[in-house]
């Protein structure tokens, strides 16, 4: 069984997915991909205790602090692969970016397209951060809740890490 609450994040609505003792989906309302894999599942709307950490995590991340996201037990439901390319993405930084073909090279992978495809259904925004890989050259590329979104969480970030974020 699933359980589902809402965040209200400074870009809106955010669906929160959980089992019993992990975060399996963090969506932007609207996003592509919104809630998939989760249709045919049984989602009871009720906020558990991984609701309230993942939330006060959140909280934190808004204000500057991604340290308590690293901490969330998560689950997400992909392929072997996707799931290879999502836990590669846990270790791009706060306020660090990577490229597309970065990433491909770092995972021993020949297509930096399939690892973009991998990124493009990662199913727990922000926790897993997909919005630090870009294009190559540094290009600012798609995202699923929109190149605007991804524009936000990279300055926000980089304004945040400049105030003495490691100390």
């Amino acid at each position: 069984m699933y359980y589902k609450s809402y965040y209200k994040s400074p870009l809106g609505q955010i669906s929160i997915i959980c089992d019993d003792s992990s975060l399996c989906g963090l969506y932007f309302h609207d996003q592509k991909y919104y809630e998939k894999g989760f249709e045919n599942s049984d989602l009871v709307e009720d906020e558990t205790a991984i609701h309230k950490v993942v939330k006060l995590a959140l909280d934190d991340y808004f204000l500057g602090d991604d340290r308590t996201l690293k901490n969330i037990s998560i689950k997400p439901k992909g392929t072997p692969f996707q799931e290879k390319v999502w836990y590669a993405l846990k270790d791009i930084s706060f306020g660090h970016t990577t490229t597309y073909g970065e990433l491909a090279k770092k995972m021993n992978c020949q297509s930096a397209q399939a690892v973009g495809g991998a990124i493009g259904r990662n199913p727990i925004a922000i926790v897993i951060p997909c919005h630090r890989v870009l294009g190559k050259n540094g290009e600012l590329t798609g995202y699923v809740a929109g190149v605007d979104c991804k524009k936000w969480l990279l300055n926000h970030e980089k304004e945040e890490k400049k105030d003495d974020y490691f100390l």
